[in-house]
């Protein structure tokens, strides 16, 4: 029964909502509120379990005095700071008169936010610049013929981007300068390709849902 249980809930849940979309009846119109409701109590235990796991996880890298364990002292230090502040604004606001919450501006979690998340946060899109140059570099080599037209695409966008690709240009005709061809390819080739690449995506999900619904895909019931 250890298997089964979830699997029934699985099936039970997943032929609800699917129910629900195409029967706009009671009971099954008041469907997605109910499971709505659940998603978010089961979310708020996971975000606990996966904080709980993730302060193990650093203090067995503290005991045991592995070769990054004072970035894992810094993510408990950080976790615990955040925690703290939050609750102590929360505390209050639950006090004051009107309400205030923890993320209004001028409170110690927003402090936090303002002066150690976000400018940490653009330091990481910072540094993904220079992975996504580098990729970049190895994906545009024009090996074969498909690489040398993502080459030549990557070329006329981002030059038709700038004021340079207009500036080389601007003795062409409007129709044939760089920034008409950047739109035309983003209008036209790149939409085409996403819109085929979220039918594949689509088609995916509903592949997956269904193997998971009948229990034919098991793997979430591993460990």
């Amino acid at each position: 029964m250890k298997r089964e249980i979830p699997l029934i809930i699985t099936f039970v849940a997943g032929v609800a909502f699917v129910l629900q979309y195409f029967i706009p009846h009671y009971p099954f119109n008041r469907f997605e509120n109910i499971f709505s409701d659940w998603f978010a109590i089961v979310g708020a235990f996971a975000i606990w379990l996966g904080a709980l796991s993730l302060m193990k996880l650093c203090l067995l890298n503290i005991s045991k005095k592995s070769h990054d364990w004072p970035i894992s002292l810094l993510i408990i230090i950080s976790f615990l700071s955040i925690v703290i502040a939050g609750a102590i604004d929360g505390f209050h606001g639950l006090n004051s008169v009107p309400a205030t919450s923890f993320r209004d501006p001028g409170t110690n979690f927003d402090w936090f936010y303002q002066n150690v998340y976000t400018p940490l946060s653009s330091t990481m899109f910072a540094i993904l610049a220079f992975f996504v140059a580098s990729a970049s570099y190895r994906a545009f080599r024009a090996r074969n013929t498909a690489a040398t037209l993502l080459l030549v695409s990557a070329f006329f966008v981002m030059i038709g981007r700038v004021p340079l690709g207009d500036y080389l240009s601007g003795w062409l005709p409007e129709r044939m300068q760089f920034s008409q061809w950047a739109n035309w390819l983003m209008a036209f080739p790149n939409t085409a390709g996403q819109r085929a690449v979220m039918i594949g995506i689509a088609l995916g999900t509903v592949s997956t849902s269904l193997r998971i619904i009948l229990g034919i895909e098991r793997s979430h019931l591993e460990g």
